[in-house]
């Protein structure tokens, strides 16, 4: 079964834009690094040469990683999804039941992922705990530091700020 990560349509574009920057822009820099380090002669104690191979091995590895975050991306419209229960790119207000302190996230692809400005993974510990709630209900969440309770005060559909200016 071939695995799907859901995405908007800005984090589709936003990792085609790094393909696009890392095949026109880096790799043939790195390639041209390796070309000038190779004129230096010796390649046992050429460190420009191990480190311009280093940098292409990191970049190729890069490339077959978004080649596959591409491949099985699944672009979600979050528009057109119900926002009654807590679902992809829900904008979710909850409450800590002990500290009374609300936090708001969104929940967005893995590659749109930006827990400073509330932006957390479908995947993370907390979005896989919240999904298919509704207002009102009270979830015991664990976390990688430990359990907490929320109260989930408010689901709503926003327009999704993906970066901060």
């Amino acid at each position: 079964m071939q695995k799907i990560e859901p995405m908007t349509l800005f984090g589709y574009n936003k990792l085609q834009a790094e393909v696009k920057n890392i095949k026109e822009v880096k790799r043939p820099r790195v390639v041209k690094d390796i070309e000038e380090a190779l004129e230096h002669g010796d390649l046992k104690e050429n460190a420009e040469y191990h480190a311009a191979k280093e940098q292409q091995k990191i970049l190729d590895n890069r490339l077959a990683e978004l080649a596959e975050l591409i491949g099985s991306s699944k672009i979600v419209d979050p528009t057109e999804l119900e926002h009654t229960k807590v679902s992809f790119g829900s904008t979710v207000v909850v409450c800590d039941v002990i500290s009374e302190i609300e936090y708001t996230y969104t929940i967005v692809g893995g590659c749109e992922s930006n827990p400073d400005i509330g932006l957390i993974s479908f995947n993370s510990p907390l979005a896989k705990q919240l999904l298919g709630r509704e207002e009102g209900d009270d979830v015991k969440v664990q976390l990688p530091n430990g359990q907490k309770e929320f109260e989930i005060i408010e689901v709503t559909y926003k327009e999704i700020v993906f970066e901060c200016h």
